[in-house]
Order: structure tokens, then sequence, then C-alpha cells
């Protein structure tokens, strides 16, 4: 007799999983839940095993998140693979649970980027942010715009019409706030004099992305520019800041000082995430990103003789949400498409990440930084793309005026220049101690 082993082919394993994963989905379908709190129970346990794993081949945290994610959504290409030929998994494992209340987790990860943000801004008091300010500004708009131009010309190349092109181009310009910081503080650089002016860059850089959309939305929607709109958003945003360096350093700062004197660490808790939401709520009802108005109330709170009890109280809430902002940003994300934008995709990555490096490179040349202070932020600054990016192209296709298929590709960039990050760093974690010892 045959050995029945060796007769199985792979269409008959593909059938075996195939009967396993309908039985298994049938048999989670039955089971009383609500759709997030699965949702949860899968992010967390999933994510744990994989961030342990990444942890333990020494790879950043954020990476294993983006992985755990991949691996958990239903548009992952496991899924694809396992379950039956001409089935959606999305249509199959509605209401299982995999990521099935995606407004929840959306709602959630926002969470997630205002802590990230705010935790991050307790690192750096008023002093410190006076020091990078003029540079910042200066640094950060000459590597946005010169990207943007790079890339918008490129995209005519490949053949994106106008529109698109300035879509994709304005969107891959934006560094990713969260995606930096969360690295930077993984691998221990968060207090480093060079992440000061990475992190002002970055404010910088989502205050111009804010006028990017209002931009944006009036050539796509009337054909012309509002210069209005663009004095509106940045008078806002000066007051804003200035409003929260001298009004709210002489409030709000001794307030914090008062509550902890209770030596209650809950009312502490409540009342620096008081601050903290108060103020990402107050930049959003202003037109502003939630992330410029947590990371002002970290530094308001950094003004603070309990800044370090705060930051303490606060970081494990922050985990939590960041967590599972990183891992529903790679479950979101429709990889097993990645063969039909694979050549675009490839080139926009190589001229962003070339072009960003190059931009700041220049950017802090021109206001005469050292060399090694150069390198260090053009580095760091140079391949993630993150929420911003995917917030333009969103916007683009929901008043339709760019092409569907925009949003899956800025989807997957985001995710490949996440992955890329670290190893951007790492290489000017090499070349910087030559420069140093040069002293230039």
């Amino acid at each position: 007799m045959d050995n029945i082993a060796l007769q199985i082919n792979s269409s008959e394993i593909h059938n075996i999983l195939n009967q396993i994963v309908i039985g298994f989905v049938d048999q989670i379908a039955h089971i009383p839940h609500t759709s997030f709190v699965t949702d949860l129970a899968f992010i967390m346990i999933i994510g744990a095993i994989v961030t342990l794993a990444f942890f333990k081949i020494k790879q950043p945290l954020i990476i294993g998140y983006l992985f755990a994610g991949m691996l958990l959504g239903p548009l992952s290409p496991l899924w694809s693979w396992i379950l039956p030929l001409g089935s959606h998994p999305s249509d199959l494992l509605k209401g299982v649970g995999i990521l099935s209340d995606t407004s929840a987790l959306n709602l959630f990860s926002e969470i997630g980027v205002i802590l990230l943000l705010f935790v991050i801004g307790i690192e750096f008091p008023y002093a410190k942010i006076k020091s990078i300010g003029r540079l910042a500004i200066g640094i950060g708009t000459v590597g946005l715009f010169t990207t943007l131009g790079a890339i918008f010309y490129a995209a005519i190349l490949l053949g994106l019409n106008s529109i698109d092109s300035l879509f994709i181009a304005a969107a891959l310009s934006i560094s990713s706030t969260a995606v930096i910081a969360k690295i930077l503080e993984e691998m221990g650089r968060i207090k480093r004099e060079s992440t000061i002016l990475v992190l002002g860059i970055l404010i910088v850089e989502d205050v111009i992305a804010v006028i990017l959309i209002s931009t944006l939305q009036s050539i796509a929607l009337v054909g012309t520019v509002s210069i209005e709109s663009i004095l509106i958003i940045v008078i806002v945003a000066t007051g804003l800041i200035v409003g929260t360096f001298t009004i709210g350093t002489k409030i709000i700062t001794p307030l914090i000082d008062r509550v902890a004197a209770s030596e209650h660490h809950e009312i502490l808790l409540l009342s620096v995430l008081g601050v903290c939401f108060g103020y990402a709520l107050l930049a959003n009802i202003v037109g502003l990103s939630v992330a410029i108005g947590a990371f002002l109330a970290g530094v308001l709170v950094a003004e603070s003789k309990s800044s370090e009890v705060s930051k303490l109280l606060a970081s494990p809430i922050k985990d939590m949400f960041v967590a599972i902002f990183f891992i529903s940003v790679g479950a979101l994300m429709d990889v097993s498409q990645l063969q039909n934008y694979i050549v675009i995709s490839v080139v926009l990555i190589v001229v962003a990440i070339s072009m960003k490096f190059m931009g700041n490179l220049i950017g802090n040349f021109l206001f005469r930084q050292k060399s090694y202070k150069a390198v260090r932020s053009a580095f760091t600054l140079a391949a993630p793309r993150g929420e911003f990016s995917i917030v333009i192209i969103k916007t683009g296709v929901d008043i339709g005026a760019v092409s569907a298929f925009l949003f899956p590709l800025v989807g997957v960039i985001s995710i490949v220049t996440a992955f890329l990050s670290p190893f951007m760093i790492k290489a000017g974690d090499k070349i910087v101690p030559i420069l140093e010892k040069k002293n230039v």
C-alpha cells in the first residue's frame, strides 16, 4: 500500500485548512461577545506574543506591533491563502471579532497618539523648546517642501494625474510624529540633544500638514488656494503656542503642583490626563492636530515640580493605547494587493526617503548646524510616514478628488517606511561618531 502521507498534495492540504478554519469561524461566531472586546482580546494576546518574539531578536517593538496587526487583519495575505478560494476574508470573518469594530479601534488608536505625544512632551520643558524654535521652523519647512516638490514630479513621471500627484506628494512629505517618537523612546534616544530638534521639526510639520489639508481641499473643490484659510491656521497655531508658554505656564502649571501637593496619585493622574485631553480637544476645536495639543500639554506638565511622577503614572496607560494604535494600523492595511502597485510604491518610497534626507540636510546646513547633528536628524526624519499621510489621502478620497487606489498605496508605504525607520536611525548612529570625532 502506498504511503498515504505522500499522496497528500498541496490542494488537499488547502482543503483541510479550509475545513478547519470554517469550523473555527463557525464556533467563534456562536460565542456571545461584543465585537470590541473580542478585537481587544485578539490585539492583546497576539500583540504580546509577537512583540515578545521581536524583543528576543532585538528588534524595535513598533515593528512587532505592525507585524502583529498584519497577522490579525482580515485583509492579511495569511487569511487569503487559508480561506476558501473565491471568498473574501472580510466577508467570511464578519462578526467573528478579528478587528470587526474598526470605529472603536480608530478611536482608541487616536487616544494612543495623544498619550504618546503627551508623555514625550513631558521630556521637553519650555527652555528646551525655546532654544530650537527658530531652527525647527526653518529646517522643517525646507525639508518638507523640498520633499513635496520632488515627489510631485516623480508621481507625474509615473503617470499619475496632477491632483493625484499633488495629494500623494503632500502625504509623503510629512514624517510620522507617532512612529518617530515611539522608536526614539524605545531606543533610549529621547533625551538626546538632536531629539529636541527632531521633535520640534515634527511639530512644525504637523502644523504645515493642517495647512496643506485645507489648501488641497480648496484646490480640489474650488480650483484656487484660499490664502485666508492658510493665514487663519498660522495665526491660530501661533496663538495656541504663545498662549501655552505665557498664560498656560502661569495658570495650569501651578494648579498641577497644588494637586501634587495632596500626595494622592490617583487625583494627580486624573488631573494631568485632564490637561492632556483638554488641550487635545482645544487644538481640535481650533482646527489643529490633537497631537499638537497633547504635546503642548506635556510641555506644561514638564514645567511643574511633579513632572517625573506624572510621567510615571501616565506611561502604562500610554503604552497600552499606543500598542492598539500601531497594531490596528498594520491590520487595516490591504497589503495583499501590493503586487498591483509594487513599482509605484518602490519608486515613491525611494524618492520620499532620499529627498527627505537631503532636504533636512540642506535645512540643517542653511541654519549652520554641525554636521553630526544634521546627519542624525536627517536619518531620523527620512523614512517614516504615518498618521498625517493617511489622513491627507483619505481626505482626497472622501471628497472624490483623487483615485481610490492611493489610500492602500499610502498605507503600504507607511508600513514599509515604519519598518525601515529603526534601521535608518541605526545607520545614522554608525556615521555620527565619525563626524563627532572630526568635530564637524
